[in-house]
């Protein structure tokens, strides 16, 4: 039976957390942040999870499971 393979442009846009979610860093943050207010700047830092079934096919293509 043939291996599977990862798909790269998720596993350079996703790493997986302890608990096996998703984690990946928000979009609109590269730059033009001084149109945007402090506290919308502070929250795009943060890295998001996901969750549900959108993270289920990342974790397939990912070949975590």
């Amino acid at each position: 039976m043939n291996k599977f393979k990862t798909h790269k442009g998720i596993s350079k846009r996703f790493k997986l957390s302890s608990k096996g979610k998703p984690r990946y860093k928000k979009s609109f943050a590269g730059h033009l942040m001084s149109g945007k207010s402090g506290r919308r700047c502070q929250r795009l830092r943060q890295t998001a999870t996901l969750e549900g079934a959108l993270a289920q096919t990342i974790r397939r293509a990912l070949h975590a499971e």
